[in-house]
């Protein structure tokens, strides 16, 4: 069995200061628009410390919450017992769920793709734990739309970002990684969260809808 990912000083970080600074921002309205007109049976993966669950509509019959982190997970436990819909919380890694195939109507990814050790692995076992037509809901910051700061973006995550913020990565290409796994985009939200005059490599998100389709089929087009 894999070891448990261990980050107590990031996860102390996010669970006092990152996570109350993101809702103080305004994170809570992408939150609700990321999780709105779910239904059925939703994997979450990196549900760090349980902030999206408050969110969840009530058509959801049951949310698996995956979050590897220990201090996370606990206090992911504590807020799932308030949670207005079923939460399960459970130990794992985003590249290798602990589902059988097409277990899932939705999976749910949340700042979470940046930090994963292989995203395309993650994303890949998304697809195979959705049912035909399931969907991907996203929320993640990506890579920059400029050169200057995709330059910022490629120095950090070479250096001291990864290290400091719990293995984050600054300059994914998180939807080319979805596009590439066999998920069909339904929709893309590009915007700047939070809203700063200082720009920051992290600051570009992205928040949307892809469905699974057969990566055969997807992959054999001309």
């Amino acid at each position: 069995m894999p070891q448990p990912i261990k980050h107590p000083v990031f996860a102390r970080f996010y669970a006092r200061l990152a996570g109350p600074a993101l809702e103080k921002a305004g994170i809570a309205e992408h939150r609700r628009r990321l999780l709105a007109g779910l239904s059925g049976e939703v994997v979450e993966v990196g549900a760090g410390n349980g902030l999206n669950f408050p969110h969840y509509p009530p058509e959801v019959k049951r949310v698996v919450a995956v979050e590897p982190e220990p201090r996370l997970r606990a206090l992911a436990e504590q807020q799932a017992r308030s949670a207005p819909v079923p939460v399960q919380t459970t130990e794992a890694r985003a590249e290798q769920l602990p589902f059988a195939d097409g277990s899932f109507d939705a999976a749910v990814v949340c700042l979470t793709l940046c930090s994963v050790a292989d995203p395309r692995a993650a994303v890949a076992e998304f697809h195979r734990v959705l049912r035909p037509g399931g969907q991907l809901r996203f929320f993640e910051h990506v890579q920059a739309d400029g050169p200057a700061m995709r330059r910022v973006q490629r120095m950090l995550d070479a250096t001291v970002w990864p290290r400091l913020m719990g293995g984050c990565h600054t300059g994914r290409d998180t939807q080319a990684v979805i596009t590439a796994a066999g998920f069909a985009l339904i929709s893309v939200d590009r915007f700047t969260f939070p809203a700063t005059r200082v720009p920051s490599p992290a600051a570009v998100h992205i928040l949307g809808t892809a469905v699974r389709t057969d990566l055969r089929e997807t992959t054999s087009r001309p």
